[in-house]
């Protein structure tokens, strides 16, 4: 370096001060913020620094209240863009098809990019921020909040989700293959950060650098989702890559469901297939995760309705969906809104959302619309059905007068109608006029039946009602339809269907139809026998259940089988099954009930050579044989060869024998009927609606801004908002204070599109602009908060608003470590989160910077220094952690979070540790206490 001498034309060669030792000196003066001014005087009186670090303090508290608000909405937002979902067809091993609902964000892309920059939205703002808002120079304030960010998170906070855990649980990361690619990645951010700032191009970032930093994002995104989906070389990868078994890491496979769960479904577990079957596999893994919801969801209603069979379904189904909401795996959003919402005052989301569905359901029920006086009197048919045999002589119809003025005359004309039954022949025509005179409210017609000895089908014709009038003098006929009130009308049915059944044979019996559909709920099936085109005698109808792939023997339903007796005159007859209630979600199995031959109860059979011929006595018939003077109908006559052993039957003989033949009992067209058991269309629909109700964009969304400033002015219990008693328990004193301490914000924030609008794109964009400016005033405030305190911004980044910034995170992972069955939620989206800040935060920024000063044909500065020496620090510390995290895989401990308490108490204790020398070598290098690079 070079020194000009206040002597002309002399120049002195003197060496000045390294750049580093600038570095290392004190420098308490305060510069202007992005946002904030100095706070005047620059020198200010030492009881003066305090009140004004004080104020900065608290200041900068109030502000990160406030951003956890708006982070809570900006949250609430990617939990419902992220949990749209939409329609598949789902084929299935046996060809069947089954359309469904899934998802339409994979859950690892959702965590590593929308999840991701939600929770680390202040961090990364801050840095794109600080860059932009000091004319794209380098700044120490969000490069440090990001590694003191990651090292808070991977230290402090896994530390207390390995002691949280209940004694006795242990907890397991169940997408390994995802840990695996988040983790390396996390540590991999930060070495990266070393190579380009000390390595390739030292204390200086190029254009290319700063664009490749910002693509590895995407990079570690896309083989994160590979990595998921086994994809590419994962398809080819065999159970026999599980390498360390012997040693006894446990390498837990993604369909390992906990002792405490009951899986009744029989899924293929895609980790224990070679490449190409696994590959058939994918299409199916939406469906299989949907069944098994479904299945969870089964099995929680199953529970329930033995542990309270007194209650209600709708009470069993609300409790259902608090269970489900509470145990099923959930988003980092929804752990984060949680833990922001449980420390405001605003309550427990889950509580607070099964309480308000249960009063709108109570409010509902309670709802009464009478309904208005009914002014309108209806005639009609009541039945719309008749049966009768065609030697009873005369079929009699019943009319009824329903509603409207009663003390009026009404007049309504009927006619009979052919059907298959022919006036004249079958049935007597008739027509004519009813009268309901005042009071009455019941009226009757006879149409004549018309008796012969033929054998015919059964036949039908029809009544039809027609030309009502209302009678309101004794010599005024008003229309029915005339005003004013009372008026008449035609109700339904206005056409009675009557059937004439043939009473000159024994019938034919047969069942309704070929196959029948069933609910698995119905109980006791009811099965109906017809007896039909003849009714004569009393038969005997054996029948018989017959298994298919719905088995018998109280499986699927109870072994059925007797004999009907149908006496005289009788027409039908009921055969009851039992079925069996699997509370199966999808049933579609069969079995067969038989009819035997029928026979007549006082059908005899002789053995050997004399066959008995059954010969009814019909008049017809009596006519035929000699002449004989009518009989009794029931009068049975048994021709037999040994009454005329020596000669043949005569041609009347054989005539009457004929016909007596064509009069036996006989089977139907339906003989044998298919029984379809298919699954309980109520249950289904109640496991359908719970299944919708338990989505957590219904429980963290919004519908209006009515509802966001009433849920904002509203104080709610932090804990459990039902008591075991079951009655709703009040806030605490802590959540008043919470309250009104965040009240303001809370109003303010509510201003925010609901995240209904757009499917939450219009509360992810104005939330995350309101990050953006609450981040600028924290980054102000904390600067001017160091500057007036003495310390640097790097060590106030890495200590305070590192600090101040994850708080909300640290809650909610604790949260999801308790709940969670697995530790995905608490310890994977830690590793994921840390990636991508440095990919996108410090990525984003220092493109924009270097391209900024490259166009302006100069070099983008950043002195390596401390973040260096942090960045390297905190790589070594993460090697440490995430192998004492693999360790704790080991069958005698069980899982990364939980275990015995002496192993949890000195993981906790190490992690705790690592985070604490962190924090202090970083801070004494910056001091230059220690040398760094």
């Amino acid at each position: 370096f070079l020194s000009i001498s206040a002597f002309p034309n002399e120049i002195t060669c003197v060496p000045l001060t390294p750049l580093k030792n600038d570095t290392c000196e004190h420098n308490t003066k305060c510069h202007p913020g992005i946002i904030l001014p100095i706070w005047y005087p620059e020198d200010p009186s030492m009881g003066d620094k305090i009140a004004r670090v004080i104020v900065y303090f608290v200041a900068m508290i109030y502000m990160f209240l406030g951003v956890s608000i708006i982070a809570d909405r900006f949250m609430a937002a990617i939990e419902v863009i992220t949990s749209q979902e939409k329609e598949i067809v789902i084929k299935r091993p046996n060809g069947e098809t089954t359309t469904t609902t899934i998802r339409v964000w994979n859950e690892t892309v959702s965590n590593l990019t929308l999840m991701a920059l939600g929770s680390s939205a202040p961090e990364i703002l801050l840095s794109v921020i600080e860059v932009c808002g000091h004319e794209f120079e380098a700044g120490a304030l969000g490069p440090s909040t990001i590694v003191g960010s990651a090292a808070f998170n991977m230290f402090v906070i896994i530390g207390l989700c390995v002691l949280v855990i209940p004694q006795g649980e242990v907890r397991k990361v169940k997408h390994l293959r995802v840990f695996f690619i988040t983790a390396g990645w996390s540590v991999f951010a930060y070495i990266w950060l070393y190579i380009i700032l000390a390595v390739i191009t030292p204390n200086e970032v190029q254009v290319w650098e700063g664009l490749l930093t910002l693509a590895f994002f995407p990079i570690c995104v896309l083989l994160a989702w590979i990595a998921d989906r086994r994809l590419l070389f994962y398809k080819f990868m065999h159970k026999k890559y599980r390498t360390d078994k012997h040693r006894g890491v446990i390498i837990e496979t993604e369909t390992e469901r906990s002792k405490g769960i009951e899986m009744d479904g029989k899924l293929v577990n895609s980790h224990f297939m070679d490449g190409s079957a696994s590959s058939n596999l994918i299409g199916l893994i939406e469906g299989k995760e949907v069944d098994e919801s479904r299945r969870d969801m089964i099995r929680i209603l199953k529970d329930l309705k033995q542990k309270y069979p007194e209650k209600e379904l709708d009470q069993l189904v609300e409790m259902a969906n608090y269970y489900a909401l509470s145990h099923q795996q959930k988003s980092r959003a929804f752990y984060r809104i949680q833990a922001t919402r449980m420390m405001t005052g605003a309550g427990n989301i889950l509580k607070k959302h099964v309480a308000e569905q249960a009063k709108k359901c109570a409010s509902i029920q309670e709802i009464h619309v009478d309904e208005p006086e009914e002014y309108v009197s209806r005639i009609a048919f009541e039945p719309a059905v008749y049966q009768c045999f065609e030697n009873c002589g005369a079929a009699i119809l019943t009319i009824t007068r329903k509603g409207g003025d009663v003390d009026k005359t009404i007049l309504v004309d009927y006619k009979t109608e052919d059907g298959s039954a022919n006036a004249g022949a079958d049935y007597e025509f008739t027509e004519g006029t009813v009268m309901f005179k005042p009071g009455e409210i019941i009226k009757e017609i006879s149409v004549g039946i018309i008796d012969d000895d033929i054998f015919e089908e059964d036949e039908h014709f029809f009544v039809r009602l027609s030309n009502l009038r209302v009678l309101d003098t004794e010599d005024e006929v008003l229309s029915a339809n005339s005003l004013p009130y009372p008026k008449a009308m035609l109700g339904f049915p206005t056409v009675a269907t009557v059937t004439i059944l043939d009473d000159d044979h024994s019938g034919i019996f047969t069942f309704e139809s070929g196959s029948a559909h069933v609910s698995e709920s119905i109980g006791i099936m009811e099965v109906k026998v017809l007896r039909t085109s003849g009714a004569r005698g009393t038969v005997i109808v054996p029948y018989r259940t017959i298994e298919g792939l719905a088995k018998g023997g109280g499986e699927d339903f109870e072994d059925t089988y007797g004999e009907l007796e149908f006496k005289n005159d009788e027409t039908c007859k009921y055969i009851h099954v039992k079925i069996i209630d699997d509370e199966e979600y999808e049933k579609n199995k069969n079995f067969f009930l038989e009819l035997a031959e029928p026979r007549m109860v006082d059908m005899s059979l002789q053995k050997g050579t004399n066959t008995s011929i059954l010969l009814t006595a019909f008049h017809c018939f009596l006519r035929l044989l000699h002449q004989r003077s009518l009989c009794s109908s029931s009068t049975l006559f048994i021709l037999t060869e040994r009454d005329v052993p020596d000669r043949k039957l005569t041609t009347d003989e054989e005539e009457a024998k004929r016909i007596a033949e064509m009069g036996k009992p006989v089977l139907g067209e339906h003989s044998k009927m298919e029984v379809i058991i298919e699954e309980s269309y109520e249950f289904k629909n109640t496991v359908d609606k719970l299944i919708k109700k338990t989505n957590l964009a219904l429980v963290v969304g919004t519908n209006s801004w009515r509802d966001q400033f009433m849920e904002a002015i509203t104080v709610s219990a932090g804990k459990d908002m039902l008591e075991d008693t079951g009655e709703e328990r009040l806030p605490s004193c802590f959540d008043y204070v919470m309250h009104f301490l965040t009240v303001f914000w809370k109003v303010l924030f509510a201003c925010v599109p609901p995240t209904e609008y757009w499917h939450g794109w219009a509360c992810f964009v104005v939330s995350i602009i309101i990050i953006g400016v609450l981040t600028a005033i924290i980054g102000d405030l904390a600067s001017h908060f160091g500057c007036t305190i003495g310390l640097k911004d790097s060590v106030t980044a890495v200590v305070f608003v590192a600090l101040g910034t994850s708080v909300p995170d640290t809650f909610a992972s604790k949260v999801a470590a308790v709940q969670d069955m697995y530790a995905d939620a608490s310890i994977g989206n830690v590793t994921g989160s840390n990636a991508v800040n440095v990919f996108l935060g410090i990525g984003m920024a220092w493109s924009v910077a270097a391209i900024y000063w490259k166009s302006k044909g100069k070099p983008f500065v950043v002195e390596a220094g401390s973040l260096a020496f942090s960045v390297t620090l905190f790589t070594i510390f993460a090697f440490l952690a995430i192998s004492v995290l693999l360790y704790r895989r080991r069958p005698h401990i069980g899982g990364e979070l939980g275990g015995p308490w002496g192993h949890r108490l000195i993981t906790s204790l190490f992690l705790f540790s690592l985070w604490f020398l962190y924090i202090l070598f970083s801070s004494l290098e910056a001091y230059c206490h220690i040398e760094g690079f």
